[in-house]
C-alpha cells in the first residue's frame, strides 16, 4: 500500500497558539508513519505560513520559528491540491498533498476560515467543515440554534462593542433574566481565555472590559452550580459518543492554566455520575453534534447542575486539545480506541468526506 501526505498544520493567529504547537507536537509523533508522510507546515503569530523540516521538539516549545524555514502558501487552485513553496531565488515549487490535519485551536484555525480555504482548495481536511466551525466557534450563534432546538444551555444574553453605549441597558437585562453571579465570556474565544466572573455590576463591568479584548462580540450567562462533565464525539453521518469524563478545577475555575500550563485540575474517567444519566448526556451530545453539522471530531462539553441534576450544554470544540493531557484524546482511548488509532480513523473520516467537498 502506497503511503498517503498528510500536511500538518499548526500555530496560528491565535491566543491559543502555544497549545496548537504542542497538540500538533503529539499529532506528530503518534502519526502512523507505515501509513503517512507528513508535510509540516506552521503558521506564526504574525500570519506567516513556512514549511518546517527540523525537529519535532523544536514545535512543542515554539523554537520551530528560530530555524531554516521556506516560506509558503496552501494553494486554493485545485490543480495544485497542496502548497507552494517560495524559493530564496524568487522561484516556486509545489507539493501535492491528500489530507490536512489542521492542528489548530481558537481564531483563525478553528473558526471556518481555514477551514473555507481547505474546501476551495479542494483537498480532504480533518475535522468539522466550514460553517460548522465557524458556528460552533461563535458562542452567541450556538447559542441562539442550540435554543431553537430545545436543548437546554444556561440563560443567556450578548451585546457587540458597537453597543457599549447599551451598556447599562444590557446589565440590567442580565440582572432580571438571572441575576449574579454570572459568567462573561468572549463569544469567539476558546480555552476559557478573556473569560470573568461576575458578582455585582461593577465587576460585570471590568468582565465586560476584558472579554472585549478578545472578541467584539461578548455574552454573559447564568452561573450554574455544577459537574463540569465533558463527550468524546467521533464520526461524520454516524457519529458515536464516548465514554465521559469529568473536570474538577482545584481553584475552582478551569481556565487556561488549569488545561495547560499547571495542570491543577483532577480528571475522572469515567465520570462519576450514573448509567443513566451518562446515557442521557451521550444522546444529547450526537444530537447537537449532528445538528451542528459537526463531522470528523468534536469535544461536546456539559455543565451538570448538582442541584436538580439537569444537563446543560456548555460548549462544542470542534479541534479540541491533543495534548497528553487533552480530554478529547483521553475519553477515546477510555473507549477502546489508541491514540494511534483515532489519527488514523480521523484521517480517514477526513477521505471519507471528501466527496462533499
Amino acid at each position: 500500500m502506497s503511503k498517503k501526505t498528510v500536511a500538518v498544520i499548526f500555530g496560528g493567529v491565535s491566543s491559543e497558539h502555544e497549545v496548537s504547537c504542542v497538540s500538533a507536537s503529539y499529532v506528530i509523533n503518534n502519526i502512523d508513519r507505515d501509513r503517512y508522510d507528513l508535510i509540516l507546515i506552521g503558521i506564526t503569530k504574525e500570519g506567516k505560513w513556512f514549511r518546517y523540516e527540523g525537529p519535532v521538539e523544536k514545535i512543542a516549545d515554539g523554537t520551530w520559528k528560530d530555524a531554516e524555514l521556506t516560506p509558503c502558501f496552501l494553494s486554493p487552485d485545485r490543480g495544485i491540491h497542496g502548497f507552494v513553496l517560495l524559493n530564496q531565488d524568487g522561484s516556486y515549487d509545489t507539493v501535492r498533498v491528500d489530507t490536512v490535519f489542521p492542528v489548530m485551536h481558537g481564531k483563525n484555525g478553528e473558526d471556518g476560515t481555514l477551514q473555507g480555504l481547505m474546501m476551495m482548495s479542494g483537498i480532504p481536511f480533518v475535522g468539522c467543515d466550514a460553517l460548522s466551525s465557524a458556528v460552533c466557534m461563535d458562542k452567541a450563534v450556538c447559542n441562539m440554534l442550540v435554543d431553537h432546538a430545545g436543548i437546554k444551555r444556561a440563560e443567556w444574553r450578548y451585546i457587540t462593542k458597537d453597543r457599549i453605549s447599551e451598556f447599562e441597558s444590557f446589565a440590567d437585562e442580565c440582572e432580571k433574566a438571572f441575576g449574579y453571579p454570572m459568567y462573561v465570556k468572549p463569544a469567539n474565544a476558546g480555552s476559557s481565555v478573556g473569560v470573568s466572573r461576575a458578582g455585582d455590576r461593577n465587576e460585570l463591568k471590568k468582565a465586560a472590559e476584558e472579554a472585549f479584548r478578545h472578541d467584539y462580540k461578548i455574552i454573559a450567562e447564568r452561573e450554574i452550580v455544577a459537574q463540569e462533565i465533558e463527550c468524546a464525539v467521533l464520526g461524520n453521518t454516524q457519529p458515536v459518543a464516548s465514554v465521559l469524563g469529568e473536570i474538577a478545577a482545584v481553584d475552582g475555575f478551569y481556565d487556561y492554566d488549569s488545561k495547560y500550563v499547571n495542570g491543577t485540575s483532577e480528571l475522572f474517567i469515567p465520570a462519576r455520575v450514573s448509567n443513566e444519566k451518562s446515557e442521557e448526556i451521550r444522546e444529547i451530545a450526537v444530537k447537537v453534534y449532528s445538528l451542528l453539522g459537526c463531522s470528523g471530531l468534536a469535544r461536546v462539553d456539559f455543565l451538570l447542575e448538582k442541584s436538580t441534576g439537569i444537563p446543560y450544554l456548555n460548549e462544542l470544540n470542534t479541534l479540541p486539545g491533543f495534548t497528553s493531557i487533552s480530554m478529547y484524546p483521553k475519553l477515546i482511548e477510555a473507549s477502546g480506541i489508541s491514540y494511534k488509532e483515532l489519527l488514523t480513523r480521523l484521517i480517514e473520516l477526513a477521505d471519507e468526506r471528501s466527496e462533499d467537498i
